[in-house]
């Protein structure tokens, strides 16, 4: 039977700017209802400590700043199925996002992954607080989030 939890995991650094928008939007998210079954966590820099919820969940919603060509602020959703899926660059953590991937895939237990990333600059100052322009997007981001939870999508 497949496992029905969900994680919803933020990610990122949240002492450089906006590269922590993953961890910031958890904070936020931490204050919502979730249905049973959905659990929230903050994953900050992760990597391979993260490997085990891989088999623990059905499903994982990761939160993630991503340095790609699309402008700053982008919002979207990326359903990756192997490492070669995700943008070219992600934030200070893309090997270990990256390698948990494939980990997970060797290992024969990868969950359905639903990547949620904010295009930011890759110019990040040392500072605990987002810019104006990306804590804007919280908002959408958590809604973009919501609908993942609740409006699941059919399976391939």
């Amino acid at each position: 039977m497949k496992n029905e939890k969900t994680l919803i995991l933020g990610l990122g650094n949240v002492l450089l700017q906006d590269e922590g928008i993953g961890v910031h939007t958890l904070k936020e998210l931490e204050k919502m209802q979730w249905p049973t079954g959905v659990d929230l966590l903050d994953g900050g820099t992760g990597g391979f400590v993260l490997l085990p919820l891989f088999q623990e969940y059905g499903r994982l919603i990761i939160i993630d700043a991503t340095l790609s060509s699309e402008p700053q602020g982008t919002v979207k959703v990326i359903k990756p199925r192997y490492a070669r899926d995700y943008p070219k660059s992600l934030s200070t953590h893309e090997l270990g996002l990256k390698d948990m991937i494939e980990s997970s895939i060797l290992l024969g237990n990868s969950p359905e992954i639903f990547l949620v990333t904010v295009s930011i600059n890759p110019q990040q100052q040392m500072s605990m607080e987002l810019t104006e322009d990306i804590r804007a997007k919280i908002p959408e981001v958590i809604e973009t989030v919501r609908e993942q939870v609740y409006n699941r999508p059919a399976e391939d």
